[in-house]
Formats: C-alpha cells, sequence, structure tokens
C-alpha cells in the first residue's frame, strides 16, 4: 500500500443538475432530489499544493498517484490491480497515412482485465469497501462485470454481474473465473440493468452501475489527468473516445474542470469527440438534432459490446460536455470497425477491441471533412485489448 500519500480533500458529493450537497460519508447511489448522478467535489485550493507535476514525477505509477483528487479517506481501503498509467503511444505509420503529425492512442488494454473499466471498478469498489458494502453488483456490456469481479475479489466482496447472453464468451468465462455470479440475460445492457436493480431492492446489493453511483467516474477521470502529465502540463487539441455510457467522456471533461480550478491549465479544451456505432447511436442523433437527451435507440445491434448501450444514464453529461468543448458525435459501420482493427494491429503493432478501433473510423471521417488540422495532437482512445474478441481476428 503506497505510504506517505497526500491525503484526499474530498468534501461532499454534488447533484449533477441541481447542485445540491449531499455527506459522502454514507453509501449513496443517485442525488434522491433528482435521480440524478452525484459528482464528487474536492477541496481544490487545498489539492492544488501538493498535486503538481514536479511530485508526481516521484510518486508511483498507477491511478492512485493522484491521491488528492481520489475519494479514499484511507489508503488501507485501496483495492489495487495496477491500473492507470497506461501507455501513450505515437502511431507514425497511421499518422503519416491520415496526414497527421501528432497521431497518439492511449492504450487502454494494458489495464488489469484488459480494458479501462479496471479504473472505475477500482475506485468504485474501493470506496464501497470504505463505506461498509459487502455484496455489489453491476449491470454490464461485459468488461464493467468482468472488472467488477476481479476487484470484488481482490477486496474479499461479493459481486453479482449480469449481462446480454451474446456478450463476447471470454468475458463470460472471466467473470466466473474471478468468482462472481453470473446471470445472462435475453436482451441488452437495460435489461440487465432491470434484473440488477431487482436484486438490490430484493436482497440489499449496492448497484454500481454507470454513473449510478459516485465513484466509478472518479477511476474514469483519471484519464484526464494522465493526458495532462503525458503531455507535459497541456491537453491534446482532439480527444476521440467510444462512447456507451460515458463515463469515461464525462470522468475526463470533469478532470480538466478540476485542473482548471487549480490553476494547472487554462480555459482551453481539446474538441471531445464521442464515438458510436450506426446501430447504436443516440448520443449522435441527439447531438444532429440538437436535443439536450437523447433517446432510447431502438433494436441496437453493433458488434462492438461495448458501445451497444442504447440509453446512457447521463447523456446531458455526455452532450454537454461534446458541445462545450467544441465537439461532435459520430457513428461508424461494423464493417469498418473490423477493417479498422486489422489495419490498426498491423500498421502499428497495437491490438484494439472493436470500441477502440471505431475512433480510427471516425477520425478518418473527420479527415475527409476536412476538420482535422495536420499539425494538431490527436488522441484516440483504444479502451481493451483485441484479445477478447477472438471472432474478429483476420481468418
Amino acid at each position: 500500500m503506497p505510504q506517505n500519500r497526500p491525503a484526499s480533500t474530498l468534501i461532499h458529493l454534488q447533484c449533477s443538475r441541481t447542485g445540491k450537497t449531499y455527506e459522502a460519508d454514507q453509501l449513496r447511489t443517485v442525488a434522491p432530489d433528482s435521480g440524478r448522478p452525484l459528482l464528487a467535489r474536492y477541496d481544490l485550493e487545498a489539492a492544488a499544493k501538493t498535486l503538481t507535476l514536479e511530485s508526481l514525477a516521484f510518486r508511483p505509477r498507477g491511478m492512485w498517484r493522484y491521491s488528492e483528487v481520489m475519494p479514499i479517506q484511507d489508503p488501507a481501503h485501496e483495492v489495487s490491480l495496477g491500473e492507470g498509467s497506461t501507455p501513450m503511444l505515437l502511431c507514425p505509420r497511421l499518422g503519416g497515412e491520415l496526414g497527421l503529425s501528432g497521431l497518439w492512442v492511449k492504450e487502454e488494454g494494458r489495464n488489469p482485465t484488459g480494458t479501462f473499466k479496471a479504473r472505475g471498478l477500482s475506485a468504485a469498489v474501493s470506496r464501497a469497501l470504505e463505506l461498509g458494502a459487502r455484496e455489489l453488483a453491476v449491470p454490464t456490456a461485459g468488461n464493467a462485470g468482468a472488472a467488477l469481479a476481479a476487484y470484488a475479489a481482490r477486496a474479499g466482496l461479493t459481486a453479482h454481474v449480469a449481462m446480454p447472453k451474446d456478450a463476447p464468451k471470454a468475458v463470460m468465462d472471466e467473470v466466473r473465473a474471478y468468482g462472481a455470479s453470473l446471470k445472462l440475460i435475453d436482451g441488452l445492457i437495460g435489461d440487465a440493468g432491470h434484473w440488477i436493480a431487482e436484486g438490490c431492492r430484493d436482497h440489499g446489493w449496492f448497484n454500481i452501475a454507470t454513473l449510478k453511483e459516485p465513484y466509478r467516474v472518479e477511476g474514469k477521470k483519471t484519464m484526464g489527468y494522465e493526458l495532462w502529465e503525458d503531455f507535459g502540463g497541456e491537453l491534446p487539441d482532439l480527444i476521440l473516445y467510444p462512447t456507451g455510457g460515458g463515463t469515461g467522456l464525462i470522468g475526463m471533461w470533469k478532470a480538466f474542470d478540476e485542473l482548471e480550478a487549480m490553476g494547472k491549465i487554462g480555459s482551453d479544451r481539446p474538441r471531445m469527440v464521442a464515438v458510436q456505432a450506426s446501430g447504436c447511436a443516440p448520443i449522435v442523433k441527439a447531438v444532429e438534432e440538437g436535443s439536450d437527451e437523447a433517446e432510447v435507440w431502438q433494436g441496437a445491434q453493433t458488434l462492438a459490446p461495448g458501445i451497444r448501450v442504447p440509453h446512457a444514464f447521463a447523456d446531458d453529461l455526455i452532450l454537454q460536455a461534446v458541445r462545450d468543448s467544441g465537439g461532435t458525435a459520430l457513428a461508424v459501420e461494423d464493417e469498418h470497425i473490423v477493417s479498422a482493427m486489422h489495419r490498426w494491429s498491423a500498421t502499428e503493432g497495437i491490438d484494439p477491441s472493436p470500441e477502440g478501433a471505431a475512433t480510427l473510423c471516425a477520425l478518418e471521417i473527420l479527415k475527409e471533412r476536412g476538420e482535422v488540422g495536420r499539425d494538431e495532437r490527436v488522441v484516440l482512445f483504444n479502451c481493451g485489448t483485441g484479445l477478447k474478441h477472438p471472432e474478429l481476428r483476420p481468418q
């Protein structure tokens, strides 16, 4: 367990819609006044004194290095498998093909359980453990369930996972290997959510569904802090992010706001591009129509399970981040995703998940439109390893 680490400056939780605050020292799901997400707030003036690029150079690697703006009060409750501090890799060959001098990938497949879900679940399980939860539950398209199962096992807690029965078999095997109970649902992630909600009501499980508790987003926001470190105290110009529930996009936007409040960056932000599949693109539709909410996508279909999310619970926060950044949302075709997976692997030696490969497809669309400058710093988020998808390998 890390020693001599600065203490958390967590002060309270705040409703994302009404601004009403709540004490942070008890288990909470959503804001009781609005039913909307609760977000952790910190004493950023105090945090700014110790959270510096200079101090970070001497701290252990991993996402818990940002302890001032992480929620755990006692480091003994930190449940870690080494998540975070993932590589930022320059992609010179792909960049050359696209006419870009600064094309980067944030390689999240190096996380425990092979995806960026490890960040959110490490934070959520740690805080749930600290506040006394003993049985945790999550609906998932797949990878969040594997991450919950792993971190619950690490913490000695019980995990209940529900996912669509057509989720990748490799992920189902992971969940079972980590000792969690697995319920396969005839439907999509929303149907899994209903089953988990019933279990939480009937059995007292604590629900760690996307943004229905305050701390998964705190783990995901560390991707934003790492970008700030990766670029030497600056931020990239353009971020393309595969968007299902949108926790990471919302989390990075929160990190940027915190960094500005601490005086670490100015008001400029990267353009945030939410990438979805054409067979399930509720955020794209909302952006195109100028709506403040995303309608439930009917008949959702895509081979990229992580972005097969017909309705994001925090759709308003996703849309706000996209619009406030001057960004956009794009939908890409499944056949192009598979082609991008193969091309990325063969060109750069990086093995992307289908969700990650979707960002390359979206970048090509932006290039065709003339919306990316040659010298802009562009970051693609590869959210997981392609090893979980043998069915999509070249034959």
